[in-house]
């Protein structure tokens, strides 16, 4: 590894991630920050290039000489502007973006379905949650934020490299397969008296309107989240975390 100055052209390029059209473009999306860039070098990812600050070069000089891809060392004003953090004084990558492929569903598989989940913020969150009670493969329908927005990465605080992702209509995708289907809805069994199955998808929904008709009709089971208080509702990354973890407690 010879580390190098970065060229104005390549800080442009890394800079214009920050936009769809741009990484639509070149296939490429942005990482910031130590701990998503060290999660991103231990993944399946095919890296573009790296932009370190020194004292990220000689900390993390071994995980950077493993990596195949091109070096730069940076000042942090460059790595801040590449990026949409107010403060990096560690790295920024770049990586090739991975094809919409469709997955399989394999028995005794939980996976997790959105629709319509439009804020990158919770996108990334719910990415975090899933990895944490080990649901690897997300289904987004078409009108999802985009999975590769930087805040979306950002958020997921390095889940993003472990998700295998599909982004499909998800009643197209529902068809032919026999898979137990669980919708999060205001109005459905009461979580804490249903008894999840070995494997599944549970499907969680919009923001403001929650889970759209179609797909309601669509679920072997409608669930709710049993309300004690008076809130109006739950932020739908927080109840996706209540739903999994009922899940993997009946599995426990």
């Amino acid at each position: 590894m010879t580390p190098s100055q970065a060229s104005k052209e390549r800080l442009k390029l890394a800079r214009s991630l920050q936009l769809k059209k741009a990484r639509k473009k070149e296939g490429l999306f942005i990482v910031e920050g130590a701990k998503n860039v060290l999660e991103l070098l231990d993944s399946d990812y095919d890296l573009e290039m790296i932009f370190v600050s020194e004292k990220f070069l000689d900390k993390f000089h071994t995980s950077l000489s493993a990596a195949n891809t091109e070096i730069f060392v940076t000042k942090i004003a460059d790595l801040e502007r590449i990026g949409s953090f107010k403060t990096n004084n560690s790295a920024v990558a770049v990586a090739q973006t991975k094809p919409n492929e469709p997955f399989d569903i394999g028995d005794g598989e939980w996976i997790l379905a959105l629709d319509e989940v439009r804020d990158p913020g919770n996108l990334g969150t719910i990415m975090r949650i899933a990895d944490w009670y080990g649901f690897e493969k997300l289904l987004l329908s078409p009108t999802c934020a985009d999975f590769y927005n930087p805040k979306v990465i950002n958020s997921s605080m390095g889940s993003f490299a472990r998700i295998n992702w599909y982004q499909s209509d998800l009643l197209s995708f529902l068809a032919g397969k026999s898979s137990n289907k669980y919708g999060a809805v205001m109005k459905g069994e009461n979580l804490h008296e249903v008894d999840f199955p070995p494997g599944g998808i549970l499907f969680m929904g919009n923001e403001s309107i929650g889970l759209n008709e179609e797909l309601q009709v669509a679920m072997d089971h409608n669930i709710t989240i049993p309300k004690f208080g008076r809130a109006e509702s739950l932020n739908v990354a927080s109840a996706t975390a209540v739903i999994c973890d009922a899940i993997r407690r009946t599995q426990v």
